[in-house]
């Protein structure tokens, strides 16, 4: 990196804290520190609610699917608009109706007490995890940029977003995540524009995705019916959905996104704006995966894009057995390469491409194999770092700090939302519930103290975290681990009126023991948790409600 790329980086991050600190450092009640007023339009909530889902890892992780897997991952969002109509239908409404301050509020009303604790408490242990992951993930980038310990940055990193949520509250993650949002476009279109013009001459956009047809990276929907298999058009538009209705309709961090709106009417269609721009947003981003795939295709691609795991093993006894797959991995490339850009695409040319792929995929299991000797707790998975390392590598000076702007702001502005609502479900639902009257000025000064309290926990788990599989797969695993459960109960609230909160309360925790039993066997993927685990609470609470009688 270069001075200009340091003058980029820093003036944006500091632009982003300072604003959010100058234009909201005084709230007079609960009202104003936790839902901003209500004051925001439409596009304020949509862009918040867009910017509070497209954190870091979003930008880290997905570029890396694409490269490796191709752009089967969109088929994940294909039951988010649905989500999104569900929502705008049923669920704001009884939140506006009830002007209830975080979502389980509502399940006091219309259950328990028992209920809505213990769906705050199982919010707060998965989104107190996430919090932790979405500091951990630009925390790497900058560890390998600077070459500084990696939890010191992630102290760095977490300490700049509780600055400015814990003073601003809800009304400055709003205003920031705007600027954040559109730093986060600008730079991505820009990447994708300086990839396109770093192919060789005569190999187009056009050519490009005739390239990607044939390495099988533009292959879309898969209708596969197995229960195993991780992207299905199925699974997407089945548990992508639920795991949708969940996230936005019952997680906190994104219904204190659209509680702020001004209106009913304005929380409703900055819902749906993030329904029709989510899918090609996800598009777009995997795009600049397989374009990057595209421009390996003409530069050697490292065998693992992890600098630190490739500079372990070649400073062990692997090292010459690294070397050789070094070697073997460059023909495979070439050859592939070859292949590609044939001007035909026979079958014989297909089957060709089909086995150099799977050599090539085979070759970099190897290399994973050989680090995982070399050091044995040194993670081998490199998804993560395909797209920084292309940022770093291979962008002009002034756009790699641009590119890392980006970056950092969809961590600071999807963690502030997490600390924002982490803090307002421990204040609303556990701390104000149980502590009576107080001063107004005492709730906001209490829902500081929390915010300051979640940030510390976050940069704990960071400090502790590694890489599993890839970044994004991990939130929406542990996302889906307790998701299905909650949205289940909400189900039951909403739609099924004459099942009271004893029959939900034991249902709920029935429902989440085998939930945590499923993925504990990994009987089946991460998607079909959230499916489960609320058809399992609803199921379980009408055979309790029988047990236990009608009230």
């Amino acid at each position: 990196m270069q001075t200009l790329d340091w003058i980029i980086l820093g003036a944006t991050l500091a632009f982003i804290v300072f604003y959010g600190i100058w234009r909201n450092n005084s709230h007079k009640n609960i009202k104003e520190y936790l839902k901003g007023g209500n004051e925001a339009r439409w596009w304020t909530v949509g862009l918040s609610v867009m910017a509070t889902q497209a954190s870091a890892i979003t930008f880290l992780s997905t570029p890396g699917q694409a490269f490796h897997d191709g752009m089967g991952f969109v088929q994940f969002y294909f039951g988010l608009p649905f989500a999104m109509l569900i929502i705008c239908l049923f669920f704001i409404p009884v939140y506006h109706r009830l002007n209830v301050y975080t979502a389980y509020e509502f399940l006091e009303k219309r259950f328990n007490l028992k209920v809505r604790t213990l769906t705050a408490v199982l919010f707060l242990i998965q989104r107190g995890l996430a919090a932790g992951i979405t500091i951990y993930a630009p925390a790497i980038i900058l560890s390998v940029v600077l070459g500084w310990d990696l939890k010191l940055v992630v102290v760095l990193v977490g300490s700049l977003v509780i600055a400015y949520t814990m003073i601003g509250g809800t009304k400055a993650v709003n205003v920031t995540q705007k600027q954040q949002m559109f730093i986060i476009f600008l730079g991505m279109f820009i990447a994708f524009g300086c990839i396109i013009n770093a192919f060789p001459q005569g190999i187009g956009f056009g050519e490009a995705l005739n390239i990607a047809g044939k390495a099988g990276k533009l292959n879309v929907l898969d209708f596969s019916l197995d229960l195993n298999s991780r992207y299905t058009f199925w699974s997407g538009l089945t548990g992508g959905l639920f795991l949708a209705l969940s996230y936005f309709g019952t997680d906190q961090s994104q219904v204190q996104r659209y509680l702020s709106g001004k209106s009913l009417k304005e929380s409703q269609m900055g819902l749906i704006m993030n329904g029709i721009l989510k899918i090609p947003m996800q598009f777009f981003i995997l795009l600049v995966g397989v374009m990057v795939f595209i421009f390996y295709q003409f530069e050697p691609a490292p065998l693992n894009f992890n600098p630190k795991a490739v500079a372990l093993v070649k400073n062990s006894d692997s090292a010459p057995a690294f070397q050789r797959l070094e070697l073997e991995n460059r023909a495979t490339q070439t050859a592939l390469k070859n292949a590609l850009l044939q001007p035909q695409s026979t079958a014989n040319f297909q089957s060709e491409i089909e086995m150099l792929t799977q050599t090539e995929k085979r070759q970099r299991q190897q290399a994973k194999d050989l680090i995982k000797s070399a050091a044995p707790n040194q993670e081998t998975n490199d998804k993560d770092y395909v797209f920084i390392s292309f940022i770093l590598g291979y962008l002009p000076t002034g756009l790699i700090g641009l590119l890392l702007a980006v970056i950092f702001s969809a961590a600071m502005s999807s963690t502030a939302s997490e600390l924002n609502a982490l803090a307002a479900t421990t204040t609303i639902d556990l701390y104000q519930r149980n502590v009576g009257d107080k001063s107004p000025a005492h709730f906001v000064y209490a829902s500081k103290g929390f915010t300051l309290l979640w940030g510390v926990i976050a940069i704990l788990f960071a400090s502790v975290g590694n890489l599993f599989e890839n970044l994004i797969q991990l939130v929406n695993i542990i996302g889906s681990v307790f998701y299905g459960t909650i949205l289940g109960i909400f189900l039951v609230a909403i739609f099924i009126k004459y099942v009271q909160g004893k029959a939900v309360f034991w249902a709920a925790l029935l429902s989440e023991a085998f939930v945590l039993l499923l993925f504990y066997w990994d009987t089946v993927s991460f998607l079909w948790l959230n499916v489960i685990g609320a058809g399992l609470t609803v199921l379980f609470a009408l055979v309790f409600q029988a047990v236990f009688g009608k009230k």
